[in-house]
C-alpha cells in the first residue's frame, strides 16, 4: 500500500468526482481510477461504489477512508517533528475560524508567523458544524470557535475571550447617550443583524428572549463585514461583539452603548482534536495563544472607545473581565 493512494481517495472523497480528485491530486484520472483499484486489491475490499459517476464510499470504503485520512496526519507530524528537530519548525498550519472570531485572528497568526518564520498559515473562514467535520477528519489542525458547542466531540479546548455584546447605534438616537441599553430597548431600534443560522445571532436572540422582546431586522448577513457595510449611513443600528472593534473600530457617527448581559457570555477558544502526539503546528499555536494575552488586548480596546463615549466607569461595573 502507498501512501499516494491513500491520497487519492482522500481527494476522492473530499471532491465526489474522478476527475476534480485527479486535478487535485495532479494525476490523469486513469491513472487515479487505477490507483484506487489497485488499494482495493490490495485490501480485498470495495472502496468506491461505481456507476457512470462517483457514487460515494461503501461502508468498507468509509472505513478506510478513516484510517488514510489519520495516517496521512501522522505522516505530516512525523514531517513536522522532524523539522523542529533540525533547528526550525517548518509546514502549513491548517486553522479554521467562525466568522465572527475571524476579527482577531491576527492576534495569534502574527506572532505565530513571527516566531515560525518557516511556517505559512491557510485560514478558512467555516461553520461550527463544518469545523466539527473537518477537525474528525483530519482536514484541520486546530479552529477558533464557541467553546460551549456540545457538538464538537472530542476535543481539548483554550479558552482565549468571552464575548461582549455591545449596541452600534448613531449618535443622533436616544440610546446612544445611555450608560447601559437593555435588549429590549435595542429590538425597537432599525436594526441589521446577523442571519439567524450563525450562531452567534442564535445566541442575541436568546438575550432578546430573556429580556422579553424579539428582534425583527430589516437587514441580515452572515458576515460581520456586511453588517459595518451598513452603518456608514447612520441609519441603521447593530449589536456586535466586543472582539469586532479589533479589525472594524466604530465608524464616525457611530457610539457603542454596553448592553445589560449576564455575568458570564460564551467563550470562544482554540480546539483542536484529542490525539497523542498533539500536532506540533497546532501545539506551536497553543503555546503563541497562552502568551498572546488575547482577552486582555481585547479587554484594553473595549476600555478606549468606552472611555471615548464617556462609560468606562459604568462598564467597569457592568461587565466581568473575560477568562
Amino acid at each position: 500500500m502507498l501512501l499516494r493512494q491513500l491520497e487519492y481517495l482522500v481527494a476522492l472523497a473530499r471532491e465526489k468526482h474522478f476527475a476534480r480528485a485527479a486535478d487535485a491530486c495532479y494525476v490523469s484520472q486513469p491513472s487515479l481510477s487505477a490507483a484506487i483499484r489497485k488499494l482495493e486489491q490490495e485490501l480485498d475490499v470495495p472502496i468506491v461504489r461505481r456507476g457512470r459517476r462517483f457514487e460515494g464510499l461503501t461502508p468498507e470504503g468509509e472505513r478506510v477512508l478513516l484510517w488514510a485520512q489519520r495516517i496521512l496526519a501522522e505522516q505530516d507530524a512525523l514531517r513536522h517533528e522532524l523539522s523542529m528537530m533540525r533547528g526550525g519548525l517548518n509546514g502549513t498550519l491548517r486553522l479554521g475560524a467562525i466568522p465572527t472570531a475571524m476579527p482577531v485572528v491576527s492576534l495569534l497568526t502574527t506572532p505565530f508567523c513571527e516566531r515560525h518564520p518557516n511556517t505559512r498559515v491557510t485560514l478558512e473562514s467555516l461553520s461550527s458544524r463544518d469545523i466539527t467535520q473537518k477537525l474528525a477528519e483530519f482536514e484541520l489542525d486546530v479552529a477558533m470557535t464557541y467553546l460551549d458547542d456540545d457538538t464538537l466531540g472530542q476535543v481539548r479546548k483554550t479558552p482565549l475571550y468571552e464575548e461582549r455584546y455591545l449596541l452600534l447605534t448613531p449618535k443622533d438616537t436616544d440610546l446612544a447617550h445611555l450608560p447601559v441599553a437593555t435588549w429590549a430597548q435595542v429590538a425597537e431600534l432599525p436594526l441589521c443583524l446577523l442571519s439567524p443560522e450563525m450562531r452567534n445571532r442564535r445566541i442575541m436572540n436568546g438575550y432578546f428572549t430573556d429580556d422579553g422582546a424579539t428582534a425583527t431586522p430589516s437587514i441580515e448577513s452572515d458576515t460581520v463585514s456586511g453588517l459595518y457595510s451598513h452603518l456608514h449611513g447612520n441609519h441603521w443600528s447593530t449589536v456586535i461583539s466586543h472582539a469586532w472593534l479589533h479589525m472594524f473600530g466604530v465608524p464616525d457617527g457611530m457610539r457603542v452603548v454596553p448592553l445589560k448581559r449576564p455575568a458570564h457570555g460564551p467563550r470562544v477558544g482554540l480546539v483542536i482534536a484529542a490525539r497523542s502526539p498533539e500536532p506540533v503546528l497546532a501545539r506551536a499555536l497553543l503555546d503563541v495563544a497562552r502568551q498572546a494575552g488575547v482577552h486582555k488586548a481585547l479587554d484594553s480596546l473595549l476600555d478606549v472607545h468606552l472611555m471615548g463615549s464617556g462609560y468606562l466607569d459604568i462598564a467597569s461595573k457592568s461587565l466581568t473581565v473575560g477568562p
